[in-house]
């Protein structure tokens, strides 16, 4: 079941400007392996990779219901790019499946992230197992 859902917008030239100042921003905002992506990056890439993280964080923090803060540090949520390119988010505070997306044009970076709730889907898990092995047993007699 879907907790919730949370967007952000931020303006490229705003990323521009932070990405211009040097790596001190992308250092707060960006985890480890994050930073390690990030840098390997042309400036247009940087400002599109900077700006996405930093929306998809906000985004989640909206989700959860709080925003950027003390319940939410940019630290809890991760971005990195799976084999093809797309964004895989995991956070250490939310353990359920998180859906993110974002879209970015010269003006703008645009993120959604959706949270939802890990017990709802295991248990949804464990009714089908419990309904084919009735079935089964079942067509045994």
């Amino acid at each position: 079941m879907i907790k919730n859902v949370g967007v952000d917008l931020i303006e490229v030239e705003r990323i521009a400007k932070v990405v211009d100042r040097g790596d001190g921003f992308a250092r707060k905002v960006l985890t480890d392996r994050e930073f390690a992506q990030y840098q390997d990056l042309t400036r247009k890439r940087k400002i599109e990779y900077l700006g996405g993280r930093f929306a998809v964080k906000e985004a989640f923090s909206k989700a959860w219901g709080t925003g950027i803060g003390k319940a939410v540090a940019f630290e809890d949520v991760e971005t990195l790019r799976n084999d093809l390119g797309a964004p895989v988010t995991r956070s250490r505070i939310f353990k359920g499946r998180i859906f993110s997306s974002i879209a970015h044009d010269d003006h703008e970076i645009v993120a959604i992230v959706m949270l939802e709730e890990p017990a709802l889907w295991r248990r949804a898990i464990g009714k089908m197992s419990n309904l084919l092995s009735w079935r089964k047993n079942d067509h045994s007699s």
